[in-house]
């Protein structure tokens, strides 16, 4: 895949924040050098406050997004939808973009999809309150019929010990990978529950592309992980 610049250097945006426990700078850092070796000027920022700067942002190509349980202001959220509305690709993983605002339903429309819940991986009684009690083995299922998307081409299904993200939905999502939770003799549901792990959605003339896995560095540094968040940055770049 080559980048999808078009007689121009692409620009990208970074957007970082929220939730230190998501490593935010570590994981984002780890993607500039790709973004820089395949032409793009890199900008990053700290705060939504970007968000709000029309101008500049009709000049971005590509925004990617890791800020989780945050909150925007109105004019910040108006611009991001703008943006993307207008051509501007939009990126992320994990929390950093599937849970960033949850009290805003503008931004969960234009995403797609919503953290409802990560599984423990025990019984209630077998937990020890760390951020390990809630890291399970799973599977990540290549939808078949997206088999040659660009993003999950040559990628077979493939397994993580992390955060199994159970999603909110809805189908104007282009679900490229999914993910089942299983259903336990103490859980509260009553069968599985297969989710979208992997998708795309098209807003306006831009593409938004998230990836739920994505906790920490050494998750997005997964072969598979990598391989197809480093795809989605290309592929959604207006």
């Amino acid at each position: 895949m080559t980048t999808p610049s078009q007689g121009k250097n692409p620009t990208a945006l970074i957007v970082r924040g929220g939730w230190d426990g998501h490593e935010p700078v570590q994981t984002t850092d780890s993607f500039v050098p790709f973004l820089t070796d395949n032409g793009y000027q890199v900008r990053v920022e700290d705060s939504t406050k970007i968000y709000a700067d029309a101008d500049y942002l009709a000049t971005v190509d590509l925004i990617v997004q890791v800020v989780t349980m945050s909150t925007i202001e109105r004019d910040e959220l108006k611009g991001l939808r703008a943006a993307v509305a207008a051509g501007t690709g939009l990126a992320g993983w994990h929390g950093g973009i599937a849970d960033s605002y949850r009290n805003e339903a503008d931004y969960l429309q234009l995403i797609g999809g919503q953290f409802a819940h990560h599984q423990a991986k025990g019984r209630p009684a077998e937990l020890k309150g760390e951020a390990g009690d809630n890291f399970v083995r799973y599977s990540v299922n290549i939808v078949p019929e997206q088999a040659d998307h660009p993003i999950v081409a040559g990628i077979s299904d493939f397994e993580l010990e992390t955060e199994q993200y159970w999603v909110l939905s809805d189908d104007y999502n282009d679900v490229l990978a999914t993910t089942t939770i299983p259903s336990r003799d103490f859980d509260n549901w009553h069968r599985p529950i297969t989710c979208p792990a992997i998708w795309t959605r098209q807003w306006g003339k831009g593409k938004v592309f998230v990836c739920t896995p994505g906790h920490q560095l050494s998750v997005v540094q997964d072969p598979s992980v990598r391989t197809i968040i480093e795809r989605g940055l290309l592929w959604v770049t207006r």
